[in-house]
């Protein structure tokens, strides 16, 4: 590498062009990478998060729980949603271009040093992985939460070296190219990064996942935790301003309340709680207090985030059915029958006949759109088409390429608008929108 990257998209650039192309689960490259490195995934506890849905959410509660606890923390999560800057977060803060340079230059000189490497580079994620690792170690990191990328026994987080606390969140079907075409085989995937007495809590969600939960938990000899059936929860309220429920754990009683929004974060926020109090006897600081703050101060954008009231402008990530099920019961829960307008965008892999399916019963109109510059994402005009052949009517769906002018009319509307399908397609309108906030949130 002959110089520093100057910008995150400069350092992408830099990643892309070290990397072999394409999604190659295995850990053999990253694993002899590591080593070149001197092993810095063994140097931190971390917390290990895998699932479905809701990994994200899981982890900026764990992160936000630690942090109120005193602890230096590292988060690490994918794909970002606005900045690459976003993928780490130390203490709650973003590092300087400087340090993932840094980074980036000592990966490039341990590829040039070894054949192997040379030959059958990393791919994209498994470099951003490796320099997150290392940059963790060099912030002496006291406990990290790091959130998987599409898998779990061969995804590239898998190398952790001190695995404090495993979270699996709940499990749907989405990435069955890589990870299986069943639902026992994409969660016998997710439950494999279980680790011998290292305490692993699943949310039991779908219920039918429990008992190989518990078999494969077994077989590793990890210390099973199952969400459903070892806490209740009690005062649920879903509105606009936030989240609020009473965790009964432990013996304990906890009112939380959340600025997070959504059925799901319920679930979400439960999984996290239940986790950092099964580990608050090795931190005790992790107290009740810490709990509730960081319950209360944690934030994540994108994920059914509220950005104006009134008509509603909502953003949400959902990007499976499952997702897009969360959303819809979220919508219903604090909005009612009020139908809004749906902008959509999504990637051209995911079952988005099954999405457009459902968001049928809480929109009143559906704006078919795409994300520039992706060359993964579905063209608008096949979502409308498979819109109406899943019984939209046909009055009932525009097509606006350009998401700007798909947001425009779907303002026009004046019924509220819900832009959902795509993180990716979420991380391209918010600014977006914020760059038209007169317009659009006042």
């Amino acid at each position: 590498m002959n110089r520093k990257a100057q910008s995150f998209e400069e350092l992408e650039t830099v990643f892309a062009s070290l990397a072999s192309a394409g999604i190659r689960p295995g850990l053999d490259r990253i694993s002899r990478l590591m080593e070149k490195l001197g092993n810095p995934e063994k140097d931190f506890p971390a917390v290990h998060i895998v699932g479905t849905n809701g990994k994200g959410s899981t982890a900026a509660f764990s992160d936000s729980i630690l942090r109120e606890a005193g602890y230096r923390t590292a988060l690490y999560t994918s794909p970002h949603l606005e900045s690459p800057a976003e993928r780490l977060l130390i203490d709650g803060s973003p590092l300087t271009i400087l340090e993932w340079a840094e980074a980036a230059e000592s990966i490039a000189q341990a590829l040039e040093e070894d054949a192997v490497l040379r030959s059958d580079p990393p791919t994209f994620f498994e470099l951003v992985t490796a320099a997150a690792f290392l940059l963790c170690s060099r912030n002496r990191t006291e406990i990290a939460v790091v959130e998987a990328g599409l898998g779990g026994r061969l995804d590239a987080t898998n190398l952790l070296g001190n695995v404090i606390l495993t979270f699996v969140t709940s499990i749907s079907m989405d990435h069955m190219e890589f990870l299986g075409d069943s639902l026992e085989k994409i969660a016998g995937e997710k439950f494999a990064v279980m680790r011998e007495g290292v305490p692993a809590f699943f949310s039991g969600s779908p219920s039918g996942l429990v008992s190989l939960f518990l078999e494969r938990a077994r077989a590793s000899s990890a210390l099973p935790h199952v969400l459903t059936e070892e806490v209740r929860l009690e005062d649920v309220s879903v509105t606009a301003e936030g989240t609020a429920f009473s965790l009964l754990c432990g013996g304990g009683r906890y009112p939380i309340r959340t600025p997070l929004r959504g059925s799901f974060q319920v679930e979400n926020c439960s999984l996290a709680a239940a986790g950092m109090l099964g580990i608050s006897g090795r931190y005790p600081r992790i107290t009740g207090e810490a709990l509730l703050r960081g319950a209360e101060k944690v934030r994540w954008p994108g994920r059914f985030e509220i950005l104006r009231a009134d008509p509603p402008l909502v953003l949400d990530g959902g990007h499976n059915p499952d997702g897009i099920m969360r959303l819809v019961e979220s919508l219903r829960a604090i909005y009612g029958e009020k139908k809004p307008t749906v902008v959509f965008a999504c990637m051209k892999d995911k079952d988005f006949p099954a999405d457009l399916s459902l968001l049928l019963g809480c929109a009143g109109r559906l704006i078919c759109t795409s994300v520039p510059g992706n060359p993964r994402a579905a063209d608008p005009c096949t979502l409308a088409q498979t819109a109406k052949s899943v019984g939209w009517k046909e009055d009932a769906v525009g097509v606006f390429p350009d998401p700007l002018d798909a947001l425009k009319a779907a303002e026009r509307t004046g019924r509220g608008t819900v832009c959902c399908g795509s993180l990716y397609f979420i991380g391209w309108m918010r600014p977006l929108i914020f760059s038209r906030r007169e317009e659009l949130l006042f």
